[in-house]
């Protein structure tokens, strides 16, 4: 009988089916950071990392009170949150937006106001910042300057009202946040995180392959849930670095199929060429664990 992987152990402890040992403690937590399951690994285990728990959870209320003055900043603009919905509360690194081109000026006009400053201005991004609080607005999904889904799309058929922390937003509808976490996990990052197979395995329905076939992001789809069948039987632990034959695979189909995907593929060489420090972020990319 094989050896339960680590990542299974993760989940089971998250699900509250599996109690860790005490050896285990640490070495569950640290995969859970990697994972962007710490604050729900650290609210199972309660008193057992207390320390741990009260500052992840103070780091949640700081991210999430940051969150809602930036969504009242927004209201009337036509926007979504982007990769924000997740079945489980986590606390991320910054507040991703999809937004109309036509309302840029106007998001960033509120968010100055509101002490914010822009640190990166790029064609399809605008990244503003604000005590450490990172708000990326985006008008395309995209990676250096590449557009591998459709931000006008997803907007006008796949955003929804939501509430967050009782206040109305609007954000992207669950079916479509697993076809976004597929093609993020694909086409940018190449690596696929537990989160991201739990967003799959909650959320799945056939409403997502229409989804998925509508942005020409069908093949992310199936090597995302081909990884997370893998990672469900045990055979893998996340994250886990997607092959880099799959990779150019995926990018060859979205070449030959995605036209927007084929006109804006030239634009990686003005990014690395205008960006400072191209070539050591290319080193890191290589060489990371997760993102």
């Amino acid at each position: 009988m094989s050896r339960e992987s680590k990542t299974l152990k993760l989940l089971r402890v998250i699900e509250g089916s599996y109690k860790p040992h005490a050896e285990e403690v640490l070495e569950l937590a640290k995969l859970a950071k990697l994972n962007k399951l710490y604050l729900a690994y650290l609210r199972v285990l309660g008193n057992t990392l207390r320390n741990e728990l009260l500052r992840e959870e103070a780091r949640y209320r700081w991210f999430m009170r940051n969150a809602v003055e930036v969504l009242e900043a927004l209201k009337g603009l036509n926007y979504a949150l982007y990769k924000f919905r997740k079945p489980v509360e986590h606390v991320s690194v910054d507040l991703d937006i999809l937004i109309d081109r036509r309302d840029i000026p106007k998001a960033v006009h509120a968010l100055k106001s509101r002490g914010f400053k822009i640190v990166v201005s790029e064609p399809y991004t605008v990244t503003l910042v604000r005590r450490g609080f990172i708000v990326d607005l985006y008008t395309e999904p995209s990676f250096a300057w590449i557009v591998y889904m459709s931000g006008k799309r997803l907007l006008r058929e796949h955003s929804e009202d939501v509430e967050v922390n009782g206040v109305l937003a609007r954000g992207l509808s669950r079916e479509a946040e697993v076809v976004v976490a597929a093609a993020h996990a694909v086409y940018k990052e190449h690596i696929v995180l537990l989160m991201d197979c739990l967003v799959m395995w909650s959320w799945i329905s056939k409403r997502i392959w229409g989804i998925a076939m509508n942005q020409g992001v069908e093949k992310a789809l199936e090597e995302l849930l081909k990884t997370c069948s893998l990672v469900k039987s045990g055979c893998i632990e996340t994250p886990y670095k997607l092959r880099p034959h799959v990779v150019l695979k995926a990018y060859l189909d979205k070449i030959l199929h995605d036209p927007f995907f084929r006109v804006t593929l030239p634009n990686t060489l003005k990014y690395m060429f205008m960006r400072q420090g191209s070539g050591r972020m290319i080193v890191a990319r290589i060489t990371r664990k997760s993102y």
